[in-house]
């Protein structure tokens, strides 16, 4: 695994808090991948493990589910009144 060059701070994605990373250290792969910087790493390139997305590294069990969709909403009834000019009775 690549070593820091720099002391960095990343935000772990499941606590979201700031987590300092120092200089001279491997940080673990899962904060390896929040690292894009290539200046932040000896040698100046990005690990293979901080190649893959962040996203893709932090997901959980349930990162397989799908996403509800939006469905449109329908305007207020009195919004209708008012394109009509009535008061909507």
């Amino acid at each position: 695994m690549a070593r820091l060059a720099t002391d960095t701070f990343v935000k772990d994605p499941q606590t979201r808090l700031m987590v300092h990373l120092r200089a001279g250290e491997e940080p673990a792969p899962e904060y390896a991948a929040l690292v894009k910087n290539p200046d932040a790493w000896e040698g100046g390139k990005l690990p293979a493990a901080a190649d893959k997305p962040a996203a893709e590294s932090a997901k959980g069990d349930d990162g397989d589910k799908p996403t509800a969709k939006r469905t449109a909403r329908k305007p207020a009834r009195g919004r209708d009144a008012a394109d009509e000019g009535s008061s909507g009775d």
